[in-house]
């Protein structure tokens, strides 16, 4: 049986000693101390490890069941489910206006990425339900606000995001689902939606959709595309749930992975929904909730390969089999362990050094994104716009990658079922999927962010990278483990950017056929990036003296395994960026 055991020491050394949160004059960061932290960490660990995990392969056999039209989850997450809420759980990052504790975004980040360790298919409840807040918090009236948030933000009330239709996946301008206005001022929705994560459920009371649709004589494609909030169940101007509204599930997905929650066929027939935001400008209501999910995919991406990762290390240090080529580690033994082997070493430490930058991403990118909401910091807002697509492509691709090799570490144990490594595989698999397929990610990054503001995003991250190598140029300890390989890692992504400027205008082709490679490459050296922010913030603290010194020394061999074993992976993405288009391109399609 999988365990779980939240990296709380990893998030704290993040929060305070990489990003220095208390010092960083964002709102409600002051409150951010060390004490504080921990006790809200080692809580949500608590939780995680001895109510979320257990459940996370009952929910995985278990799966949800379709019942007279309610979708009924697997044993124990209903009353988990209230547990959670009534920890305040929920709430943690939510205004205090409508009932929300007023965290800032990064802790509910670090909590977040626990929950998702130890039962991703159980967060994703609550998970969709802070997205749809977020848009409604964002675009909605002051009416809407006071009726829907809430009971969103104690998740007595779901909330959900529907976009694809049978017809139509990632490009939206085709949807057909109607809003037909009334007089009253609603409208009144009809049309199927597919692949609704959480789209029903046993947990709430009432579930609050968010649906895409079209008002007749709306402009075609995206532009004529509106956001509406449509409940499952009427609610009443005074806040009482009333008649059923016209939404219902037609069916459940049966999946690969994440079988504990519910993926729903959801078919709205005349049923009630107000306007939220402005007429056609749903996309932009809707892309609150979106590239919140993307960050939140891309944590559950690394999220996954930590909770595989910790199982595939305790199953190496116990499997014992072979002996090292050294000479015997295990002498009282009939065999050694695995882990003394190169090859398994190899495999952890892609692992660990992987986990531990996408951690120290995801929490930058949080950091960001705070700076974005609570400073109105612009530089910010435009950083993590450029790099959401870097953040959901290449951690989700990354860490699917790291539960398959985890899995190998068990051989022919990590095929069979009882050992829980397969469902890490199964479950990763969905983020390189949902929330835009990753080629998709690759195609926004390459076609949309890079120029974004005249390009000046992406310059400006070329600046941040130069401004840390000359702050450190004197830094002996870091400057050919970390800083040299830094250095030659940008310097490939702007030999990559410079190819699509000089090649992308009069062959389209030649960019698009190496924005997946570029998404790499661009992963790669942000990993590099955070793995200097943290060498940097490792060799300060040996410095300055510490009864902890074994974990910044295994952080310092882990960063710099990432920059010599990891990080020249950017050489051959700008090779393969550099061929252009022709090798992509060369088949007509009927020789495929």
């Amino acid at each position: 049986m999988p365990s779980y055991t939240a990296p709380t020491q990893d998030m704290q050394f993040l929060l305070h000693e990489v990003l220095d949160v208390t010092a960083s004059g964002i709102p409600g960061y002051d409150e951010l101390e060390p004490d504080f932290t921990k006790a809200v960490l080692e809580e949500a660990g608590k939780i995680s490890s001895e109510v979320l995990e257990p459940l996370n392969m009952v929910g995985d056999r278990e799966g949800c069941v379709l019942e007279n039209g309610v979708v009924r989850t697997p044993k124990g997450f209903k009353e988990a489910f209230d547990q959670m809420r009534d920890g305040g759980w929920t709430a943690l990052d939510c205004d205090p206006e409508y009932g929300g504790q007023g965290m800032p975004y990064i802790l509910n980040t670090a909590v977040g990425e626990m929950f998702v360790s130890s039962n991703m298919a159980f967060n994703m409840y609550q998970g969709l339900t802070h997205g749809a807040y977020s848009a409604i918090h964002a675009h909605g009236t002051d009416q809407q606000k006071q009726t829907f948030l809430p009971k969103m933000v104690t998740c007595e009330w779901g909330g959900t995001m529907n976009l694809t239709e049978p017809h139509c996946g990632t490009d939206l301008g085709m949807l057909r689902t109607r809003a037909e206005p009334q007089p009253d001022g609603t409208y009144k929705i009809t049309g199927t939606k597919i692949f609704i994560s959480a789209g029903d459920q046993d947990l709430t009371e009432n579930v609050i959709h968010l649906v895409l649709a079209r008002i007749p004589g709306a402009p075609d494609g995206t532009k004529g595309i509106s956001l509406f909030i449509v409940p499952k169940i009427a609610v009443n101007e005074d806040g009482t749930l009333g008649e059923p509204n016209g939404v219902s599930v037609g069916k459940l997905e049966e999946k690969m992975g994440i079988h504990g929650n519910a993926t729903c066929v959801m078919n709205f027939e005349n049923a009630t929904g107000t306007l939220l935001g402005q007429e056609n400008k749903g996309m932009r209501a809707m892309f609150t909730m979106m590239n919140e999910a993307r960050l939140g995919v891309g944590l559950q991406g690394y999220a996954q390969a930590e909770a595989a990762y910790q199982n595939a290390v305790e199953y190496a240090r116990e499997r014992l089999q072979g002996r090292a080529v050294t000479g015997a580690q295990n002498p009282d033994g009939p065999a050694d362990p695995l882990i003394v082997h190169p090859d398994i070493r190899r495999s952890l430490m892609d692992q660990k050094s992987f986990v531990e930058a996408a951690r120290a991403l995801v929490f930058w990118g949080a950091n960001l994104i705070d700076r974005g909401h609570l400073l109105g910091d612009k530089d910010a807002e435009g950083l993590i716009s450029l790099i959401t697509p870097v953040i959901k492509g290449f951690l989700s691709d990354r860490g699917f990658d790291m539960t398959v090799q985890a899995q190998q570490i068990y051989g022919g144990h990590g095929y069979i079922e009882e050992t829980g490594m397969s469902q890490f595989v199964r479950d990763a698999r969905i983020t390189m999927i949902y929330e835009g397929a990753n080629g998709v990610q690759a195609l926004d990054l390459v076609g949309r962010k890079l120029a974004q503001d005249g390009g000046r995003h992406v310059m400006a991250f070329f600046e941040m990278i130069k401004d840390f190598l000359k702050e450190n140029e004197t830094n002996t300890e870091l400057k050919e483990a970390f800083l040299d390989p830094l250095k030659q890692a940008s310097k490939d992504l702007q030999a990559a950017g410079m190819f699509f400027m000089q090649n992308g205008m009069k062959n389209p082709d030649a960019a698009l056929a190496g924005s997946y490679d570029f998404m790499h490459l661009f992963g790669h050296t942000i990993l590099g990036l955070m793995w200097a922010k943290m060498a940097r913030a490792a060799t300060a603290a040996l410095e300055r003296g510490t009864g902890n010194a074994d974990f910044y020394k295994t952080k310092l061999a882990t960063g710099r395994y990432y920059m010599a074993r990891q990080l020249p992976m950017t050489r051959t993405h700008l090779a393969r960026i550099e061929t252009g288009a022709d090798p992509v391109m060369t088949l007509s399609a009927d020789q495929f």
